[in-house]
């Protein structure tokens, strides 16, 4: 089993709403245990053009699949929940990234990990932080220290 973080995020179509929805998705992956979420969180966007505010969360899973296994479960979640994949960083109803993998470094052409923007994003670092106050990045940096490091942005719990 390894254990995995998962980034949650949705500003479109009720975005609490689809969040809730997707825990309940992701905890019916086969061979794979929802262990717990983080508090909800309100980001400003990341991305071009007006968009709303974001719903984020990190969720806990252990899981027996292989990454790419686990990816393609989180992607059908995303696209039965009407995610559209037409502008990189825009508005969308699911996000699901995965953010660690165990202590695993992975660089395929689908899928980095750990998840290469996440040392910028205060609504990915706090939540994380929130669940595994003392976790290590394969790096061997805390996320203390990479939240530290992180750039601000408004971020709200909620």
């Amino acid at each position: 089993m390894e254990r995995v973080f998962i980034g949650l995020g949705s500003n479109l179509a009720e975005p609490v709403q689809q969040l809730r929805h997707a825990l309940a998705s992701i905890a019916k992956i086969p061979q794979t245990e929802l262990l717990r979420c983080s508090s909800f969180y309100r980001s400003a966007p990341v991305g071009p053009g007006d968009q709303p505010d974001y719903i984020n969360a990190v969720a806990e899973l252990e899981t027996e699949l292989a990454a790419l296994q686990l990816l393609e479960q989180l992607q059908r979640i995303e696209n039965a929940q009407g995610r559209e994949r037409t502008v990189r960083w825009g508005a969308r109803t699911l996000d699901l990234d995965i953010l660690l993998f165990g202590p695993q470094r992975i660089d395929e052409p689908r899928l980095q990990v750990p998840h290469p923007r996440m040392a910028e994003r205060n609504f990915v670092l706090l939540p994380l932080a929130e669940l595994e106050p003392d976790l290590q990045l394969p790096s061997g940096e805390s996320i203390q220290t990479l939240l530290q490091r992180c750039p601000p942005n408004r971020l709200e719990k909620i």
